[in-house]
Formats: structure tokens, sequence, C-alpha cells
């Protein structure tokens, strides 16, 4: 796979709302341009996917990939994420001293409610020409 190098990269329901809001705001506080996008949808999202060995019908959740580190899911990703950004958001990643069986089950709920909570998309996010850089394809 050609993959930026020093870039993590983030895959995302590209149909869910919450989703969309949460790359969005990703961008607005990734700062450090620290982060890639590509949808699990997508060609490069289910190659890593694969190349990860997660099973998507058995995880409902964002996936990180860091080249340098793995791959993680769930509030571990959230976690991760948060750790990368600016500002007070950076705090979030303090959260992590709680059980992961805890904050799992927290992402969990979320994930599982949000297209009924926030509603779904019929197709993937297409980014503006502004952003297109920061999305993979």
């Amino acid at each position: 796979m050609n993959l930026p190098e020093n870039k993590k990269i983030i895959l995302f329901d590209g149909v869910c709302n919450l989703c969309h809001a949460s790359v969005q705001f990703i961008i607005k506080n990734d700062k450090n341009d620290v982060f890639r996008f590509a949808s699990n949808q997508s060609d490069i999202g289910q190659k890593i996917i694969l190349q990860s060995k997660i099973d998507l019908s058995k995880t409902d959740s964002i996936i990180l990939f860091d080249p340098k580190n793995g791959t993680f899911i769930k509030s571990e990703a959230a976690f991760k994420i948060a750790k990368e950004l600016k500002g007070l958001y950076r705090n979030l990643f303090y959260l992590s001293f709680l059980p992961k069986k805890l904050t799992d089950f927290g992402y969990q709920f979320i994930a599982k409610n949000r297209y009924k909570w926030f509603g779904k998309q019929e197709s993937c996010l297409i980014p503006t020409k502004a952003l297109q850089a920061k999305f993979l394809s």
C-alpha cells in the first residue's frame, strides 16, 4: 500500500453523521497535521482493515492505523487521537487511565446507537477541495 509514512490514518464509517462530524472536529483541531482519513468503505480502508486483521462484523469502531505503533480500535483509538489534538481536547487522553472494559463499554454504547441518534448518509463523505489532501483514496 502507498500510505503516507509519517501520518496516522483514521478509518471511519463513511455514511455515519456522527463520524462525519468527528472527522471535521479532528481536522479543525489537528494543528500539527498528524492525521489522514479514509472511510472503512474505501479501497484503502478495506486494505488497512484486511492487513490489520480487523473483523468489522465484531467491532463497530473508529480505527486508528499508526504505521509505527500498530492499529487501535474503540476507546483506545479515541484516546490516542485525543492525545494528538491541541487545546483542552488533548486532556481527554487522561481518561485512558480508566479500565479499558469500562471505556470500551461506553464507546460501544454510543457506536451502536449512532445511526438512531445522529442519522446516516446515503453515500460516503466527499471532502471539499480544501480538505482533499487530508483524505486517502
